[in-house]
């Protein structure tokens, strides 16, 4: 056994990448969450509120953990709004501080830790292009400054080492995440077919971006675990090319079989809202996993939105040079990384074939 690693939010986007990869490498895995898994989870698994210190304490402090991957998110109902208040910030900083703190008990080595180009203040307007990790920290308030400086106070006089990975839209699947772009496609892709329309680009321009598969992040995680080159670090983590939204959308049309139609804007929270009895439909239909929409695609239509229509950008696109120099080269074709999960979300009965 190389170690035992805890993942904290280990049914998230990238909580269950780690670790599915962790668990194929060899390690023995502990996936924490406040929700109980599906069955087939792969690990041993603990239910635990991450906002209560006590609980983690008691759930945590003899555990022996070498290793954490801390994918563990806070995010409010309103998500753009969510993201400049004081108290989801403090929410998450709090969170990371009770894992990590409970962990730290001698046995620890290593921390893994996610941020976002919101570290270069995406959500805000145009970027700098690109995103470099050792640039200023950008002066509006954010979660990350906060978790990052608690890990680096933390990690003071101890023995243990951190790793920083700022990915761009994560792509994979987990149920009801906040920004899961693939369920929300998937979904917004069958309904339009079940409707008898074409599968129609409901956002506006096209800005150049890129994307990061979620198996591409929990490898380089894996890497990160055992690399001196990734300690102390913050690495900036894509799949290596670029696109635009709308120039994907032909890939999910034809995995779906279905006839393009001329792009227009349409806000997809509001377009969605009364669609539940025609995805009901779907899953009848198909024998599908029986989800609602809410299940599966959570408060993702308000991410798709953010994503798709940006009128205040031209790009969003980041270095990959410092991880890639410190030794971690692996790379995916992105529209042959959109059609493999999409078909596998069919194969899984997610999706309608």
């Amino acid at each position: 056994m190389r170690g035992r690693v805890v993942v904290a939010g280990a049914l998230g986007l990238v909580g269950r990448a780690a670790l599915d990869r962790f668990a194929a490498d060899g390690w023995e895995v502990i996936g924490l969450s406040r929700r109980a898994p599906p069955e087939g989870f792969g690990a041993r698994f603990l239910p635990l509120d991450l906002t209560d210190a006590a609980a983690c304490r008691a759930a945590l402090s003899g555990f022996g953990a070498t290793h954490l991957v801390y994918a563990a998110l806070f995010e409010k109902p309103e998500l753009r709004a969510g993201w400049l208040e004081a108290d989801q910030m403090e929410t998450n900083r709090a969170m990371l501080a009770n894992c990590v703190d409970a962990l730290d008990n001698g046995a620890l080595r290593h921390v893994s830790l996610l941020q976002g180009t919101k570290a270069y203040g995406v959500h805000l307007g145009q970027m700098p292009i690109p995103g470099k990790e050792g640039a200023p920290r950008h002066m509006h308030a954010n979660f990350y400054w906060l978790q990052e400086d608690h890990l680096r106070a933390r990690q003071a006089g101890r023995g243990w080492h951190w790793t920083v990975f700022r990915p761009q839209a994560v792509i994979g699947f987990a149920l009801g995440s906040a920004m899961n772009l693939l369920s929300a496609i998937g979904a917004y892709a069958a309904i339009s077919r079940a409707m008898g329309l074409p599968l129609v680009f409901p956002g506006r321009g096209d800005r150049v971006t890129e994307v990061t598969d979620a198996r591409l992040l929990a490898s380089a995680m894996a890497w990160a675990a055992e690399a001196p080159a990734a300690r102390d670090r913050i690495f900036n983590v894509t799949n290596g090319d670029v696109l635009t939204w709308r120039g994907l959308f032909p890939v999910v049309a034809r995995v779906f079989g279905m006839e393009e139609g001329a792009p227009h804007p349409m806000p997809l929270p509001v377009l969605m809202a009364d669609k539940e009895p025609i995805w009901q439909s779907i899953v009848r239909e198909h024998g599908l996993v029986p989800h609602t929409l809410a299940q599966l695609v959570g408060n993702s239509w308000q991410f798709a939105d953010f994503a798709f229509s940006r009128d205040d950008q031209a790009a969003s696109l980041v270095s990959t040079i410092r991880i890639r120099q410190a030794g971690f080269g692996e790379c995916i074709d992105t529209a042959e990384m959109l059609e493999w999960w999409l078909r596998e979300l069919q194969r899984r009965r997610i999706l309608p074939p």
